[in-house]
């Protein structure tokens, strides 16, 4: 009790001391002329020295302002900024008492006479309703530095070692440059490419769907979109890199990027070649296109392809382009093309503990596989506002791909005392067509009164995937003494073709009640239809051929899945509260068929469930927010799993439907709390939520004795998935040293059920996870960030032959960067991992080092480089997966110890007028 007292004695002098060194200033807004209050005037203070941020505010309804502030000792200015008036500024010495500046009147500026112009000082932050708007040019970073250093510069943005962004604790999910997107929503190409000496503004919103971006609703999403606004002089002209390089065991690696802006119109070309796992279109000045380090992160974009975080080595070529215009005033276009093929080869070693009621059963495998693939894709956004009230959107999108996987592999699976149960072989190889075409179509009108609207939504998914499966194996099944019981011998093909087609309709109408609150009223309908036909056919020696069919391997497939959903709502728009609520009837019918080994088979089933959606955002301050969101989800089993079909097409576990299955039913909840404190340039951010099953769907497994599996469905309900977790991060500056600091922990709770051999299991796993990062930069010539995180995983069982199961993880990284001497580039990155629990055969731990130097001459256009990776030679891919039913020790090859030499030209020609090389003009 002693030590409680005083824990909270030292909390409220600390309070106190933190309050007595807390100033306030405030006053209130008007117009000179007529003497009205003026709402959203940007109020901010500024160090007089190097006019760095200190805080900012915006006046409420009635012009007031107030800003609380830690006691300054040197000269600052507060300055008030808005557009179309005169800046206001006052100079203060010294800034250690409160002060109340009274009523403050600001003129309209003065209008441009002849060649006569007025040009205000952009504040470093202002607030438009809800888009928070940086200006870069208050923001120093070094000249050669891209939009993601940028980034990594203003207050309340943070960009993790794996690229994710987060603006006052809110992920970042969009990023568009001029409002649109750039080759990619995701915007990875915008923040590696783009020299941060084009951007102009850096706008931050919450996400919209384009229905709410249309029709001016605020957005439901807990996400962020960042916009980059070009420079004007900018706007004009082309700039880009070009790189190339090779390496020891033959690695190599080419990027080209360039870019035509000239007003709206923006054309991009994107271009690259390697074999080091890479989407090839990293462009950091440090280590470019290397994994395993600070470009860590793999891509999965608009292009439709993995690269760099997937299993083997990858080599792959890809083009872009992007174009982006104004045809004509209000009709805004933009389109994307890609090309991609990638070869991937793998070396694979895994080992797996199958949990049974009365024993655990273990299978070893080892294999090798290559994947060829390829896919075009194409995409165009079409925005045309017809007048001042009615805005259309179109968004059409075609991919076309093949993909050919090809793997042989051996496999045993073990009893107790290491008795064989089965053993096989297998050659595999797999060939896919496949074309998906996509379209989105969104209006909407605003009505004769303010408020009232009416959208449409039409969104429709076409897929078609033609293919085989080719499959020789040998297995073989053996009785509790050893014996061969039987072997299943295949050398079989299966061609599939698989069609899926989908429509979604919404109509959505609001009509307002009063200024703030809005009725809606609306309706999805959505028709989706799925095709799946199998023929299959046993290799004959007679003929030479596949021609003789196997009736078990064949099979028709049909669903068809209708729904409507009528729902009625509110939406609650104030200052600080954000309120959107829809609540409605699923009314939906299933109507599946199947042809199997010659018997029809239908299943009709009709359903009315509730529906409903709640989502709240509240400002309790500028830096304050809370968000809240609830939803009743409700999903269909596929028809897979309802029909009674089985798919035999493997010989060690087959799988059938069960029509008696119920739809999925769950409750999803989520909350958020954020705060970001401008003034002492730290904030935290907390969460948590759930997804909560009344009925799911789940897997029930009966082994024989030589560990043959065979599937089908059941529901189970009491199953949920839980998460919570904190944030927080700060930043300050002392002279030339800059420090940012962040933590951050979470804790997930899942609990799973099934049946294996007719018993229910139940599966309790929990999940902590812990990370800290620190960063250090010197000026402008060092940076130095080390971090760490720690994961822990534990799962207990019931109704198993082991009660739990668990392990743990290490993660260590330290990364430098020196810029000195002038024109010189140091990077490294040095990491160690370490797993605790993985099985024998498999390495724990691993070190990775990459290292790199990089010259910069011919006045910085062209940058010489030395990188090597894996310096130790001891990279690996090892994992552990610990889930309901199993453990899972993987192995993968990965690339291991190389060098690259490369060499980077840049070209920056802007308004005719090629961009003359700058140096480094950082204090040395």
């Amino acid at each position: 009790m002693q030590k409680i007292t005083l824990l909270f004695a030292f909390l409220f002098f600390s309070c106190l001391s933190f309050a007595q060194n807390t100033i306030t200033v405030k006053g209130k807004v008007i117009d000179k002329n007529s003497g009205l209050p003026i709402e959203s005037v940007t109020v901010y203070l500024s160090v007089a020295k190097d006019s760095s941020l200190i805080d900012y505010t915006i006046t409420n309804k009635t012009g007031n302002f107030e800003l609380s502030v830690k006691k300054i000792t040197q000269p600052v200015f507060l300055k008030i900024a808005l557009i179309g008036y005169q800046d206001h500024k006052v100079r203060l010495e010294n800034f250690t008492e409160s002060k109340d500046f009274g009523t403050i009147a600001i003129a309209e500026s003065a209008k441009a006479l002849d060649e006569v112009v007025v040009k205000a000082e952009a504040p470093p932050i202002r607030i438009k309703k809800d888009t928070l708007e940086f200006n870069a040019a208050s923001f120093k970073v070094r000249p050669d530095a891209n939009v993601e250093t940028l980034l990594k510069q203003l207050p309340g943005v943070e960009v993790d070692t794996d690229g994710k962004i987060t603006v006052n604790g809110k992920e970042v999910n969009q990023i568009l440059v001029n409002g649109k997107p750039f080759f990619d929503k995701d915007g990875k190409i915008a923040l590696q490419s783009l020299p941060s000496n084009v951007i102009n503004k850096i706008q931050v919103t919450d996400t919209k769907t384009k229905k709410e971006e249309i029709s001016g609703q605020k957005g439901n999403s807990n996400n962020a979109s960042i916009n980059l606004t070009i420079e004007e002089d900018k706007n004009k002209g082309f700039f880009g890199k070009f790189t190339g390089g090779y390496g020891t065991d033959s690695r190599y690696e080419s990027s080209a990027l360039v870019n035509y802006f000239k007003g709206s119109r923006k054309i991009s070309f994107l271009g690259s070649s390697n074999n080091i796992n890479s989407t090839g279109f990293s462009m950091n000045e440090i280590f470019d296109n290397m994994g395993g380090g600070r470009n860590n992160s793999s891509r999965s974009g608009d292009s439709g392809m993995n690269f760099g975080g997937g299993k083997g080595i990858t080599q792959s070529n890809m083009v872009g382009l992007n174009y982006a215009d104004e045809l004509f005033k209000g009709f805004d276009i933009n389109g994307n093309y890609f090309y991609n093929d990638a070869t991937s080869k793998n070396t694979n070693k895994s080992r797996y503990q199958n949990f049974l009621p009365d024993r655990t059963i273990i299978t070893e495998s080892e294999g090798n596989s290559r994947e060829d693939k390829y896919t075009h894709n194409t995409s165009f956004n079409v925005e045309y506002k017809i007048d001042s009230t009615a805005t259309v959107f179109v968004a059409p999108r075609f991919t076309k791909g093949n993909a050919k996987y090809n793997s042989q592999s051996v496999e045993a699976t073990l009893g107790d005392n290491n008795r064989t149960l089965n053993d096989s072989q297998s050659n595999l190889y797999n060939e896919t067509d496949n074309q998906n075409f996509s379209n989105s179509i969104a209006f909407n009108k605003r009505l004769n009164k303010k408020g009232r609207s009416i959208g449409v939504t039409i969104d429709n998914a076409n897929s078609k995937d033609i293919g085989s499966n080719l499959n020789q194996s040998k297995t073989r099944f053996y009785d509790e003494n050893g014996n061969l019981l039987r072997t299943d011998n295949r050398d079989q093909i299966r061609y599939n073709r698989n069609f899926n087609d989908r429509i979604d309709i919404g109509l959505e109408y609001l009509e307002p009640i009063m200024d703030s609150v809005r009725f809606k009223i609306a309706v999805d309908y959505t028709w989706n239809k799925a095709l799946d036909n199998k023929t299959a056919y046993n290799y004959d020696e007679v003929t030479g051929d596949y021609t003789t069919q196997n009736d078990t391997l064949t099979s028709f497939l049909r669903s068809k899945t209708i729904t409507i959903n009528p729902k009625a709502g509110i939406n609650i728009q104030k200052n600080k509260l954000y309120l959107s609520g829809y609540f409605g009837t699923n009314i939906a019918r299933l109507d599946n068929e199947s042809f199997y080994l010659y018997r029809d088979t239908k299943l009709i089933r009709d359903y009315i469930l509730p529906s409903a959606e709640v989502y709240m955002d509240y400002k309790l301050s500028k830096a304050k927010s809370l968000w809240l969101n609830y939803s009743y989800q409700v999903s269909f089993p596929s028809a897979t799993q309802l029909l009674p079909v089985e798919d035999l097409s493997s010989a060690l576990v087959s799988y059938s439907g069960n029509p008696d299955l119920n739809p999925n039913k769950s409750h999803y909840v989520y909350a958020s709390f954020r705060n970001y404190d401008y003034a002492s340039r730290s904030g935290y951010s907390f969460y948590t939520g759930g997804q909560f099953y009344e009925s799911q769907a789940i897997a029930s497994t009966v082994y024989d004795e030589s560990a043959k599996r065979y599937t089908t469905y059941q529901n189970v309900s009491g199953v949920f998935n839980t998460w919570t977790g904190v944030n927080w991060n700060k930043s300050y500056k002392v002279e030339m040293h800059k420090f940012r600091i962040s933590a951050g922990s979470g804790l997930n709770f899942t609990k799973s059920k099934g049946y294996t051999n007719a018993e229910m299991y139940d599966a309790f796993n929990y999940r902590i996870r812990a990370k800290a990062n620190f960063n250090w930069d010197y000026g402008e010539l060092l940076s130095v960030s080390p971090s760490y995180s720690y994961v822990y995983n534990n799962t207990s069982y019931t109704n198993y032959s082991v009660s739990s199961a668990s392990n743990y993880q290490h993660q260590v990284n330290l990364q430098t960067t020196s810029y000195w001497p002038k024109g010189l580039v140091i990077g490294n990155d040095f990491g160690y991992n370490y797993n605790s629990a993985i099985s024998d055969g498999f390495k724990k731990d691993f070190y990775l080092w990459n290292t790199s130097v990089g010259y910069n001459f011919w006045e910085d256009r062209m940058l010489f480089k030395v990188k090597v990776y894996d310096l130790l030679n001891q990279n690996q891919s090892a994992t552990r997966t610990i889930t309901a039913t199993s453990i899972r020790d993987e192995e993968n090859v990965v690339l291991k110890r190389y060098a690259m030499f490369s060499l980077t030209y840049k070209i920056e020609k802007f308004a005719g007028k090629e961009k003359k090389g700058r140096g480094r003009d950082r204090v040395l």
